[in-house]
């Protein structure tokens, strides 16, 4: 299968949260470790993208500062696009405790001939489920220049593969891939379900 780089967006404090997701405990786990060891199922390298590198050091992982501090995910996909040894990178955000490695599995294997893999579930694009080619760089710098800040604004300029939310289904039929983090409710329910085995 195509060798793969995994990026981590590991942005910092959350405002609902008051404190940094990636440390919650999910699971009797820290919620950036559930990441990352899911992730070493499917990729052979393994990246954070943050502006407060020392609390991952511990990981000894590859951590890096964000070149563009203030620009979002897409100064982060830029980022870590920019670092990654490999053609193509799966990109996710940190608060997201239920990624499945089938799915992100198959979304390798269509990468070949796209740019972008990205899911479209509930109507909606999941840009920081998704995968990104080294052939991104270039039209994500432009963007940048132009003050944009959707990763979405770079899709004219690159060829996008929508994987349908019945593609999708079959493998993560309850669609928790795309569970993220971001208020008490959130993180109550995360620790429900990891508690019943997820």
């Amino acid at each position: 299968m195509q060798k793969i780089s995994c990026i981590v967006l590991a942005g910092g404090k959350s405002h609902r949260l008051g404190r940094d997701k990636a440390f919650l405990e999910i699971g009797g786990t820290p919620l950036i470790e559930r990441v990352t060891e899911r992730l070493k199922q499917v990729g052979d390298e393994v990246l954070l993208v943050t502006n407060n590198l020392e609390p991952f050091a511990y990981l000894q992982l590859p951590v890096i500062k964000d070149v563009h501090p203030g620009q979002g995910v897409l100064g982060g996909l830029y980022t870590g696009l920019r670092t990654a040894r490999h053609q193509y990178s799966l990109v996710v955000a940190c608060d997201m405790p239920f990624l499945d490695p089938k799915l992100l599995r198959y979304m390798v294997i269509l990468a070949p001939g796209h740019d972008v893999v990205i899911p479209c579930v509930r109507g909606m694009y999941e840009p920081l489920h998704a995968i990104y080619s080294q052939d991104c760089v270039d039209p994500i710098e432009r963007v940048l220049a132009q003050g944009k800040r959707r990763i979405v604004d770079f899709f004219p300029a690159v060829r996008v593969r929508y994987v349908s939310e019945e593609e999708v289904s079959i493998l993560d039929p309850q669609l928790l891939s795309f569970f993220n983090i971001n208020t008490p409710e959130d993180l109550s329910r995360a620790r429900q379900l990891a508690a019943s085995g997820l």
